[in-house]
C-alpha cells in the first residue's frame, strides 16, 4: 500500500523522544510511500528514550531553522517528556508547527506532544486527546479535550501512549493522504 507514494512528512523531535513515537510512525508512513526527514533544533543526533531510559541516537536529517514548510506535506511531532518540552523553548521549531498547521497540512502529535501545539497556538477550538497530564495546559489553551484512543479534529491527529500507535498511525495516514484540511 503506498498512498503516500510522493509525500514529504518532517518528524520534529529532539533529545527525550520517546523512541517508539518517533520509530513506528515513521516505518508506518514510509511503507505507506511517503518520504520522511528527521527534522531538530539540533544538528547531528538526538537521544531518543524508552520511558526515562536512554535508548539509541537518531541521525537529524535537516535542522528545522533549514527547514520550509513548503517542501512538506505533513508533520509528526512524537512525545516523551522532554521532548515537546525542550522543542516548546525553540522559536524555530514552534514558527515550523504554526507554519504547517496555518497551511492546513496535517499535523499530528502523540503523547506529550501536543505541548507544542500549546505553543503554537493552534488549539484554540480545537478538540484533542494527549496524554492525561497536559489535559489542563490543552484546555487553558482553549481546546476540548478528550480521553480517546486518537481523535482528529480537520487534519489534526492526536493520541494519547505508545497503546494507541496502531489507532495513531493510521489515523496519520489517512490524514496525509486526504492532503490539505480547512482549518
Amino acid at each position: 500500500m503506498r498512498v503516500l507514494e510522493n509525500k514529504r512528512v518532517a518528524f520534529l523531535a529532539t533529545d527525550g523522544v520517546e523512541e517508539i513515537e518517533y520509530t513506528e510512525p515513521r516505518e508506518a508512513v514510509e511503507k505507506a510511500g511517503a518520504m520522511v526527514e528527521l527534522l531538530s533544533p539540533k544538528p547531528g543526533q538526538i537521544q531518543a528514550v524508552q520511558g526515562m531510559d536512554k535508548s539509541k541516537t537518531y541521525p537529524v536529517e535537516r535542522p528545522v531553522k533549514q527547514a520550509s514548510p513548503d517542501d512538506y506535506d505533513a508533520l509528526v511531532i512524537p512525545g516523551g517528556v522532554a521532548n515537546p518540552d525542550k522543542l516548546r523553548m525553540d522559536p524555530d521549531s514552534v514558527r515550523f508547527v504554526r507554519a504547517m498547521f496555518d497551511a492546513g497540512k496535517p499535523v499530528a502529535a502523540i503523547c506529550h506532544g501536543p505541548w507544542m501545539l500549546v505553543e503554537a497556538d493552534v488549539v484554540d477550538g480545537r478538540t484533542v486527546t494527549s496524554y492525561p497530564s497536559l489535559k489542563r495546559d490543552l484546555t487553558n489553551a482553549g481546546a476540548q479535550w478528550v480521553d480517546e484512543q486518537v481523535h482528529v479534529d480537520r487534519g489534526l491527529v492526536t493520541s494519547r501512549k505508545p497503546d494507541d500507535l496502531p489507532a495513531f498511525c493510521d489515523k496519520v495516514i489517512e490524514e496525509i493522504a486526504e492532503g490539505i484540511h480547512r482549518r
